[in-house]
């Protein structure tokens, strides 16, 4: 049954239907109406003096006296009338783990601190989930979307998620190419390119000649790659034989590290190769391992320097590994704050009023023993 402005209204202060706290979207599942149509209730409820507003809050008139609870809908303004607090935020990542793990803790914290809600959803790389999970967050009231998807490359080869249906929506860690929908969101990425580019730098500066690669298939792989091969060319360096060796994925193929080792031990031999950048810190510490079994004698940094990407544990190997880290919690953190700026539009004038933004953060070099530099650290 469809219930009028009125009737709405009316079920939200009889005395039988005071809740104690809840946000917008559990409001109105009690009500069984939209996030929306709830938020609009409750302000003309308050406008009307129906219900007493405070920041974070409202109740019935003479509650704080009688003592009669209150509903409390924890989507109204802060004190800095930003309109921020409240939200239900949909993530949507590959998984909750490794590099996730950390952008993952900057949104849930950022989150936190607005006095929002975060909900999320796990697409395990699995094709199609990037729309079914995030469907499901906006299903349930989420307000908007902070999306990972799935996708290797820039997102031309799948065209989702064509999905937000109006909803404030922004991609997390990922680039777009220019012409599917997803180019036209809201972004906040790490630019792995460009921390490629610290590393080659780096090398080159210690008077390496020879850079080689080791990579997966990951979406940061590939960027890394692009990014790699741009600072060869910039640093005047020509790509050496074997110049860009293909890792197995997470060290899961042990024969295929072993291989990936042994070519890279044969490019240091014949002198063509006294530097290797590695995609990412775990895979270079795997490899460590591998040149130990294949090339006992070839020696790290003396004749093979090392950077890793990631540095999840990259302090951690017995020979610590200069890295190039992603800032992967601000990178969480940032693309909070742009997606509560738009809700904050939307819910103001109906629609994103501000240019879409794609935000790109830089990494950081972190210089430990396995390059022969001196440490930082």
């Amino acid at each position: 049954m469809r219930h009028t402005a009125g009737e709405r209204q009316e079920r939200i202060v009889e005395p039988d239907h005071r809740y104690g706290p809840l946000r917008d979207a559990e409001l109105a599942h009690h009500l069984g109406i939209s996030t929306d149509t709830a938020r609009r209730d409750v302000e003309a409820l308050s406008v009307a003096g129906r219900l007493n507003r405070t920041r974070g809050a409202v109740s019935l008139p003479g509650a704080a006296v009688t003592g009669v609870p209150a509903i409390r809908v924890l989507s109204e303004e802060p004190a800095d009338g930003t309109d921020a607090g409240g939200l239900t935020v949909g993530l949507v990542v590959p998984h909750a783990s490794h590099y996730f793990g950390e952008v993952i803790r900057g949104v849930r914290e950022a989150v936190d601190a607005s006095g929002s809600r975060l909900v999320l959803g796990i697409t395990g790389y699995v094709p199609g989930q990037d729309e079914v999970q995030a469907r499901r967050l906006l299903d349930t009231g989420a307000d908007g979307l902070l999306l990972a998807p799935g996708w290797m490359y820039d997102g031309t080869e799948e065209n989702a998620p064509c999905l937000h249906r109006g909803s404030p929506t922004a991609l997390l860690d990922r680039g777009a190419a220019a012409g599917p929908q997803p180019a036209e969101f809201d972004g906040v990425c790490t630019d792995h390119a460009a921390g490629a580019g610290l590393a080659v730098r780096h090398l080159a500066g210690l008077g390496h000649t020879g850079i080689a690669l080791l990579a997966g298939t990951s979406a940061t792989g590939v960027q890394v790659r692009a990014g790699y091969e741009t600072a060869l060319r910039s640093t005047g360096r020509t790509f050496p034989p074997a110049a860009m060796i293909d890792l197995p994925g997470s060290g899961a193929d042990a024969a295929g590290m072993k291989d990936a080792a042994a070519q890279l031990a044969k490019a240091v031999d014949q002198g063509t190769v006294s530097a290797a950048l590695v995609v990412g810190d775990t895979d270079a510490i795997l490899l460590l391992q591998a040149l130990a079994s294949v090339a006992p004698g070839l020696r790290v940094p003396q004749d093979l320097a090392l950077v890793a990407y990631d540095d999840e544990v990259a302090a951690l190997s017995d020979l610590p590994l200069t890295t190039v880290a992603p800032p992967k919690y601000e990178v969480g953190q940032e693309a909070v704050r742009l997606l509560e700026q738009r809700v904050r539009e939307q819910r103001g004038t109906g629609r994103a009023t501000g240019a879409r933004r794609h935000l790109a953060l830089l990494p950081e070099l972190r210089v430990r023993r396995s390059c022969g530099a001196a440490e930082e650290e």
